[in-house]
């Protein structure tokens, strides 16, 4: 075979590994992306906003494009404010032994990568919001606002858990006015009240534990939490205050919504769930927090929306 037959087989060869190594690229690209906003971790306030929208649809009709606008409302506002938490502890996150591998600080993402993806992520929001309903379109910008302003927080109050729990106790807010629009009475928001309380307790009583990781890191840098401010076992005890206000909130969604035997059984494990999780956390071992974190808060949020739904279907 001659050098000129061999040719076209040498390019297509070439040809196909740009093609390869460009695609890999883009996947990684996409994976940094992913790790950047913690995409895995919707799994805590997407179910939230899933069971207020189950709980609205007892009183009101649900239809598969409302739930597609919740969707994609939740995941342009987490991907926002995600996108701006990371901007926001840039600096400190490569300094922080615990963050200073995450993918900005590894600059695997750009400054402007994560501006551009925070814009794009907000405006896709905002225009959710718009798809929903004219109260939800004009809430938008406010809770936008909220969501950026948590991670200021840190900064200046120890109450910065409870900042990121009101954060994320807008979804269940926003889920119910995104089924039920304007509502006609203030006690028309009692359930979807009482649930985003229960949200608002329950991640600021997870993110208490979470943030131990980082207490010596956070007492050298002047940054604020309840174990800098507290303590650690004082920390965890407030958690665990937090958790059982979750647990009384739940409650009271129960009995102002007029669930039955599903959800209280429901309510039974997840409550024993929670009591497991502060089991695994000690002042002397704080070896499990990431286990404590990520997987049993996954079993709190996805058994709950799994507990709320099956009652709401077992009663119509």
């Amino acid at each position: 075979m001659t050098t000129n037959e061999y040719e076209p087989q040498a390019l297509y060869i070439r040809t196909r590994a740009r093609a390869t190594s460009t695609i890999k690229g883009l996947l990684q690209r996409v994976i940094n992306y992913g790790r950047l906003i913690r995409f895995s971790h919707t799994v805590f306030a997407l179910p939230f906003a899933l069971a207020s929208a189950t709980l609205a649809w007892s009183t009101h009709p649900v239809t598969l494009r409302t739930l597609l606008w919740i969707l994609v409302a939740m995941v342009g506002a987490r991907s926002a404010a995600m996108g701006f938490n990371r901007l926001a502890d840039k600096k400190l996150d490569a300094l922080n032994p615990r963050t200073r591998g995450w993918e900005m600080p590894q600059e695997k993402v750009k400054v402007w990568e994560a501006v551009l993806l925070t814009a794009v992520a907000s405006l896709l929001f905002i225009y959710a919001a718009y798809q929903l309903n004219p109260l939800c379109f004009i809430l938008s910008p406010l809770a936008l606002a909220v969501i950026f302003f948590y991670s200021l927080t840190k900064r200046f109050t120890w109450a910065s858990h409870l900042f990121l729990g009101l954060a994320l106790s807008l979804a269940p807010m926003g889920a119910w006015l995104a089924v039920t629009g304007t509502p006609q009475h203030p006690t028309d928001l009692l359930t979807p009240f009482f649930l985003s309380l229960a949200v608002l307790f329950w991640l600021a009583g997870f993110d208490t534990i979470y943030s131990l990781q980082d207490y010596d890191f956070d007492r050298s840098h002047g940054l604020h939490s309840i174990p800098v401010r507290f303590g650690v076992v004082w920390g965890l005890r407030l958690s665990s205050l937090f958790h059982l206000l979750t647990v009384l909130f739940l409650v009271l969604v129960g009995l102002s919504a007029r669930l039955e035997a599903i959800y209280w059984v429901g309510m039974a494990v997840v409550s024993g769930i929670l009591v497991w999780e502060h089991r695994l956390v000690r002042p002397d071992d704080l070896s499990r927090i990431n286990r404590a974190f990520f997987d049993f808060n996954a079993y709190v949020s996805v058994g709950y929306f799994f507990t709320t739904l099956g009652d709401i279907l077992w009663g119509k």
